[in-house]
């Protein structure tokens, strides 16, 4: 998916860098503990389950799907971008493998037509060469 030129773009950092490589190919991956074997997103400097400062994260690929939790719809831009999207619907989803949840917009679909509980897949919206994101659509 090609989508709008201008928008902010992710600025990977040490522990975000094995995330925004995957999804600039169109793979998701999630940060897994190497301590306890949970699953963690956003990696941090300590595990949020056990609070080991040496997390020693690995990442692993995940299906993409799972369950939206709730949403907020944006009607206003307040980055720049945006105004050609709005309005916004962004999606809170719980990940099939485990207790992650991420925020994404969600693409192909209306904030009238949602459920909590709505099954969704992760897509990815291309920005520029080589920078993609993650989104979300329904699976029905």
């Amino acid at each position: 998916m090609s989508r709008g030129l201008g928008r902010p773009l992710p600025v990977p950092d040490e522990l975000s860098a094995p995330f925004w490589e995957a999804a600039a190919e169109h793979r998701l991956v999630i940060a897994r503990c190497s301590r306890c074997n949970e699953l963690a997103h956003p990696p941090d400097i300590v595990c949020p389950h056990c609070h080991r400062t040496d997390p020693r994260f690995r990442f692993e690929p995940v299906s993409g799907s799972g369950t939206v939790c709730s949403w907020t719809v944006l009607h206003q831009s307040f980055l720049p971008g945006f105004d050609d999207d709005l309005p916004l619907v962004l999606v809170d989803v719980r990940i099939d493998e485990g207790d992650v949840r991420l925020i994404g917009r969600l693409v192909g679909g209306a904030a009238s037509a949602l459920h909590a509980g709505d099954r969704v897949s992760v897509t990815f919206e291309d920005l520029v060469p080589g920078v993609a994101i993650p989104a979300f659509e329904l699976s029905r």
